[in-house]
């Protein structure tokens, strides 16, 4: 039943938790903001990097530092519409499971 409607058992599942949870958070955040009524300016933005983030998300391996540089544009972008601070703080607590980029250099 599950994989008719394109998910997957997670049972025996060898998916890295950590991009499970951003999937799933970044999935309810879109959600979230594309049942939101209003307009704001940067509207556009939260919605192309939420698509990024679950672009990468599905891809399995995503770039940490390409991570945090979207959360950080969606942040800005929907940071004062206080009916996505929720969902934004499950976005970034998924991001945070990732821990720091690494320096290079």
């Amino acid at each position: 039943m599950l994989q008719s409607l394109g998910q997957r058992p997670v049972t025996g599942s060898d998916e890295d938790p950590r991009v499970a949870e951003l999937r799933t958070a970044v999935s309810r955040l879109r959600r979230e903001l594309a049942a939101l009524p209003s307009e704001f300016p940067d509207r556009a933005i939260a919605e192309d990097e939420l698509a990024t983030l679950a672009a990468m998300a599905s891809g399995g391996s995503p770039e940490i530092p390409r991570l945090r540089s979207s959360l950080l544009l969606i942040a800005g972008a929907i940071g004062s519409v206080s009916a996505l601070a929720r969902g934004l703080g499950e976005v970034r607590q998924a991001v945070d499971l990732f821990g720091e980029p690494t320096q290079r250099g």
